[in-house]
């Protein structure tokens, strides 16, 4: 299938890899990207089991247009069999946790380039989704963003990016503020999406709350490890009727001014300039391609 835009991937759902019944809640779940994990969600002593189930996984993603990727293990680990596994299954993505320089980057690039070769898999086809869950890892986003063209997004650790910090852990990720707003912007200058920390917590409403606080920092994307919360948050990360016709406001508003010969317009209180129409049309944009109305 043709994968939608990494902008378009609102919502990349973890789940475990020995698990067929927890693959099909993923599948059920209405998020758009699904990450079978082989790495923490996968004890060591069933990775065998779970490299066993990736075949009717990806195939179930296919049938039910949702994008495929796999969480493999480092390649200096378990990594190498399970990117065996998963490549002769034809994954849409290969996640990388821990992803902390370039030199990793290329050593998978060249990796996934040789099965790709082997199994007559299109050049170039299957992405890498480097997981940034360190502090070296988020300071790094440029450099391993730019050391392989197979790279159109990361995604921003929760978990291991705390337990790294020395951070105490909270509902509310004061703890990881700084970092998600050095993401953002790291990843934003490298040209690739950035996908929000996971809200590993139960409760629905904390998981939105926290999307749409990631949405007003410029995030399109979040990551998430409950099957329960992707509708909600697939939701919160789609424009509604509101902002949408907000949105026609502020262009009508600004079109009208140019043809008048002005050079803003003013609108509830705000000036709207060349960079707020832009904003709005990108908005506007976005919510077409998703369907919205």
């Amino acid at each position: 299938m043709t994968l939608p835009a990494p902008e378009m991937r609102r919502t990349w759902l973890f789940g475990p890899g020995a698990d067929a019944s927890a693959h099909d809640a993923m599948l059920a779940s209405g998020a758009d990207a699904l990450i079978v994990d082989l790495e923490d969600f996968t004890p060591p002593a069933r990775r065998d089991e779970a490299r066993g189930l990736l075949s009717r996984y990806v195939q179930a993603c296919r049938a039910a247009g949702r994008v495929a990727a796999i969480r493999i293990n480092a390649l200096d680990g378990d990594g190498r069999a399970d990117l065996a596994a998963a490549m002769a299954t034809r994954p849409d993505v290969i996640a990388l946790p821990m992803a902390a320089s370039a030199a990793q980057m290329r050593a998978l690039h060249e990796a996934i380039a040789q099965w790709e070769q082997t199994l007559g898999i299109e050049a170039g086809g299957t992405e890498i989704l480097p997981v940034c869950e360190t502090a070296l890892g988020v300071v790094e986003v440029r450099s391993i963003a730019a050391a392989s063209p197979r790279i159109r997004g990361a995604l921003l650790g929760a978990e291991d990016l705390a337990n790294d910090l020395c951070a105490e852990r909270g509902a509310d990720a004061v703890e990881l503020d700084h970092a998600r707003r050095r993401f953002l912007l790291e990843c934003r200058a490298a040209g690739i999406e950035p996908i929000d920390a996971p809200y590993t917590f139960s409760d629905v409403e904390g998981a939105v709350r926290e999307a749409r606080y990631a949405r007003r920092l410029g995030y399109r994307s979040k990551s998430l490890v409950r099957p329960d919360h992707a509708r909600p948050l697939n939701l919160a990360l789609t424009p509604d009727a509101a902002e949408l016709q907000r949105a026609r406001a502020l262009v009508e508003a600004f079109e009208a001014a140019r043809q008048r010969g002005e050079d803003r317009a003013l609108v509830d209180g705000l000036w709207v300039e060349v960079p707020t129409y832009r904003n709005a049309l990108r908005l506007l944009d976005r919510a077409r391609r998703l369907g919205a109305h």
